[in-house]
């Protein structure tokens, strides 16, 4: 082991109190539960739903008064979201510095008022104390894509041969997948699934509408498949985890930075589909992905490559843990 090995700490140390303060949007408080567990932390999550003006005024204005946010002060606080910004600035100031703050996203507000401040670099936020990654972190961990085939073996048991995972997301405010837009890609899927002798695992999202599930079920009712429908399906059985473990290709809509970005953790080919509209933001991010050999748009064709996975909830989990042993030993001194 080298001595660098040695003094660059990955998790905290045991014992270390860590709130995660959200306003309750999964997006949010899913990428903090992420980055808590690499940090080998069990987080004590706190929603905040300030009420007029303070949520007028988020997130430059003062926080609302609230009882779960109150001393004693937690080691360490990650927040997210619009409406948390002003108690992670209240924390900071309450605590006298001794809590490490760690903002997640563009804060909207000047950077430096944190410890730390992480952003996908899309965002093209920049500062002393911000860090950037290409993706987003997530849930999604290395023994749960080496588990995936022991996990779903009785889900995919009558599938012989290679299996394709596709990943389908829905309309959102920058994209749109109609039933009408699913057509074009269904009838793609069909043909490359025919063509290369694939199995396609299937699993849509919640924003997927049901006209556009009953198109893909009724273009592949020829072709070996399994489609899990988000809206009709138990939720406990989603096997979206496990698909990206136990397949060779993930196919992924555009429509979703997480889905995408947790895709590119396997290592293994990633293809975008493109759907209609967009925005700057998610331009950047997609063509990152291209740049760097990570991912390719789908058009029906299929190529292999490969790439080191990308694993941004390690990364920032890594880089809180370096500055939480950094702030202890400065507040020791």
């Amino acid at each position: 082991m080298t001595e660098n090995a040695k003094t660059t700490p990955s998790t905290l140390p045991k014992g270390t109190v860590c709130w995660i303060v959200t306003n309750g949007m999964a997006g949010y408080e899913m990428q903090a539960l992420g980055v808590a567990a690499a940090l080998g932390v069990d987080p004590i999550v706190k929603r905040v739903a300030p009420g007029a003006p303070y949520s007028w005024l988020s997130p430059w204005g003062p926080a609302a008064p609230d009882p779960q946010i109150t001393a004693p002060w937690p080691d360490v606080v990650i927040a997210g979201g619009r409406q948390a910004i002003p108690y992670a600035r209240a924390i900071k100031k309450k605590s006298s510095g001794r809590t490490l703050v760690v903002v997640f996203q563009d804060p909207k507000v000047n950077p430096a008022k944190f410890d730390l401040v992480w952003a996908p670099l899309h965002d093209q936020l920049k500062g002393a104390n911000v860090i950037t990654t290409l993706t987003a972190p997530h849930r999604i961990t290395e023994e749960k894509l080496k588990n995936a085939s022991t996990d779903l073996a009785s889900r995919y048991g009558h599938l012989t041969g290679r299996n394709f995972a596709v990943v389908i997301g829905g309309t959102n405010k920058v994209y749109d997948l109609s039933a009408e837009k699913m057509q074009g890609l269904a009838a793609k899927l069909r043909d490359m699934a025919l063509r290369e002798k694939v199995n396609l695992l299937i699993t849509t999202s919640r924003r997927t509408c049901p006209q556009a599930t009953k198109v893909l079920r009724e273009t592949l009712k020829d072709v070996p498949h399994d489609l899990y429908d988000a809206l009709s399906d138990p939720a406990e059985e989603n096997p979206y985890p496990g698909l990206l473990g136990l397949c060779e290709t993930t196919i992924v809509t555009c429509d979703s930075h997480n889905m995408v970005g947790e895709a590119t953790m396997t290592g293994r080919p990633v293809y975008v589909v493109e759907l209609e509209g967009g925005s700057p933001k998610f331009r950047r991010f997609i063509d990152a992905l291209y740049v760097n050999n990570v991912a390719r748009q789908f058009d029906g064709l299929l190529e292999t490559w490969s790439y080191a996975p990308l694993n941004a909830t390690q990364e920032i989990a890594t880089a809180i843990a370096e500055a939480y042993a950094q702030k202890r030993a400065a507040l020791s001194n």
